[in-house]
């Protein structure tokens, strides 16, 4: 699906999202998932080519046929999968869906949420000049978002926030290196602690919860984990070892919805806020994200922007549009609350593969 604008971070440029769509049927009923892989490993290891593999040939084969009490119990019949998480996640949101319409509930019930609307942000990729970045800045300010999130990387990091603080004083504002970083040439983000910013996200390696605990001593700014954390056992020794003060939680991240819960319960009990990300998802997507944003810990607010952030037209039939008070509201429909638009989804797809018992 083409994007309305190119969007760049720290690993790279992308134009166009390559997705898979996760159709499951079960007692005359459809729901729909979407694995949030995408076509190059930058963010993380898994791909739309490597989810594909392993959602044919081990998880589906795993509970085609299979009776599932629910969606937190097909998790079960997945653990003979070592990783692959965002594969596991795309099915494990189809079968929430299910749920939700058997059982004649919206999805943000199911999880535990209340709210009608949640607060969200912008994420801005990196722009080829500061002239640029506050013009896009101050679009999206006259938009109706609040808070706005800069991608930074090495050379394009202090000037750019210091900048965007500057022309804007009073704006939320937070900075997301998607890694990169080491612990010593973090040390250049220093001046970042002067700038008033709601987090620093993830700005040392993947895979890295020690020499994260190292620099947040360093900071007054919270540092926010994101790549580093992919299940609550992660959680649990970031917390421990003080490596951030803040959480994002990205379902496709962790496996899904159910164990995006249960990081989310850990955070509450110890007092670390929370807040949504967004892996440029379609309305299939971005339904289960505003969805699990529901919950009470998702104090910060999310990268769950309206479909016209990203997409001139959507597969869904619903287009999410942001209100004045820069907040989305929550689908109240059955399950994910959202319908397939058929014919952009025909217009769209590559590949289509039928699974049956």
């Amino acid at each position: 699906m083409p994007l309305v604008t190119p969007f760049e971070t720290s690993f790279g440029k992308i134009a166009s999202r390559d997705c898979i769509i996760i159709q499951a049927e079960a007692e005359g009923e459809q729901g729909f998932g979407e694995c949030v892989a995408d076509r190059d490993p930058g963010y993380g290891y898994e791909t739309t080519q490597t989810a594909w593999h392993i959602l044919s040939d081990f998880i589906i084969p795993a509970v085609l046929g299979k009776s599932i009490e629910s969606a937190s119990k097909y998790q079960e019949l997945v653990t003979g999968v070592r990783g692959h998480l965002m594969a596991k996640a795309g099915l494990e949101m189809a079968i929430w869906d299910l749920q939700g319409k058997l059982q004649e509930k919206p999805l943000s019930k199911l999880l535990g949420g209340n709210k009608k609307a949640v607060k969200v942000g912008v994420s801005i990729g990196i722009q080829k000049d500061q002239n640029e970045l506050i013009k896009v800045i101050d679009n999206y300010i006259q938009a109706g978002y609040s808070r706005v999130k800069l991608k930074i990387k090495p050379g394009r990091d202090i000037d750019d926030a210091k900048l965007a603080r500057k022309v804007f004083p009073d704006l939320q504002l937070q900075v997301d290196a998607n890694s990169a970083y080491t612990l010593d040439s973090a040390q250049s983000l220093l001046p970042l602690d002067e700038l008033n910013l709601l987090m620093i996200e993830q700005p040392l390696y993947e895979d890295d919860l020690w020499d994260h605990h190292k620099l947040q001593e360093q900071f007054k700014t919270p540092i926010c984990l994101d790549e580093s954390i992919l299940s609550t056992r992660h959680a649990r020794y970031a917390v421990e070892m003080g490596s951030c003060k803040v959480i994002n939680i990205k379902a496709g991240r962790v496996g899904g919805l159910s164990e995006a819960v249960n990081i989310h319960d850990f955070c509450l009990k110890h007092g670390v806020p929370n807040w949504c990300g967004g892996m440029l998802e379609t309305g299939i997507g971005r339904a289960s994200n505003l969805a699990l944003a529901t919950l009470d810990n998702f104090i910060f607010p999310g990268d769950i922007s309206a479909t016209h952030r990203y997409y001139t037209e959507d597969i869904t039939s619903e287009l999410f549009e942001l209100n004045p008070d820069s907040t989305i509201n929550v689908p109240q429909g059955n399950g994910l609350g959202v319908t397939i638009n058929t014919d952009r989804l025909l217009k769209y797809s590559k590949t289509k593969v039928v699974h049956e018992t």
